[in-house]
């Protein structure tokens, strides 16, 4: 399958949770953790985020005007039935095209309202979408944001190139139904996935930033 290499960047907790059990916003890490987000949306033709994930961290899916960007990446949202508020920010805010993905509308729904907000449905799968982006919009690196529930779908599929986490030592969240970066404690992988670290750097104010790269066997 021709698809764009896969980054995911989360912040996690001490005990490696993205939110609470009442999925709250992540906003738990520093000032630092956000300028990184920025450097790595700026390496990404295009971003992907779930509904509730953008939703609830109320995300512009943009790089800022002021930080003067080459290019403003693909805006991309994952919604299982394809519809999101259309008051939401990201339909009124400066950024890259919107592209809109439902794997799974029902039979009536109606795209028509989000194309007239300047968004391209796509009604297909996930793997289906990034076939899409690879071939139809030159898509190289896509970034994904979140939720858990999305980067666990992107592991299931063996398609994770990259993990960028920052790990905020200062924060605990505890929980057995609190998220992690692969969704719910407990409903495990259908098999290993073997990565290698590439970036260690701790800071100062009890935080790390992790990234690490996806060991592959040559074929």
């Amino acid at each position: 399958m021709k698809r764009p290499t896969v980054l995911i960047n989360f912040a996690i907790t001490a005990d490696g949770k993205v939110s609470t059990v009442n999925k709250d916003p992540a906003h738990f890490t520093s000032a630092r953790d956000l300028q990184r987000l920025l450097e790595i949306r700026g390496r990404a033709d295009a971003l992907l985020v779930g509904r509730g994930t953008l939703e609830t961290d109320n995300m512009s899916l943009a790089i800022p005007p002021e930080l003067k960007p080459v290019r403003q990446p693909l805006r991309c949202i994952a919604s299982r039935t394809g519809k999101v508020n259309l008051g939401h920010r990201v339909f009124h805010s400066v950024g890259g095209p919107l592209h809109l993905l439902a794997t799974a509308a029902p039979e009536d729904y109606d795209p028509a309202p989000y194309e007239a907000a300047g968004a391209t449905v796509h009604c297909c799968s996930l793997p289906e979408f990034l076939q899409v982006l690879a071939n139809e919009y030159q898509v190289k690196t896509l970034l994904c944001e979140g939720g858990g529930t999305l980067a666990r779908s992107f592991a299931e599929l063996d398609a994770l190139d990259e993990i960028h986490l920052t790990w905020a030592g200062h924060t605990l969240f505890g929980g057995a139904e609190a998220p992690t970066i692969t969704g719910a404690l407990g409903k495990h992988l259908p098999a290993s996935l073997e990565f290698e670290l590439t970036h260690f750097e701790p800071l100062d104010n009890d935080e790390c930033f992790l990234s690490y790269r996806r060991k592959r066997t040559p074929s």
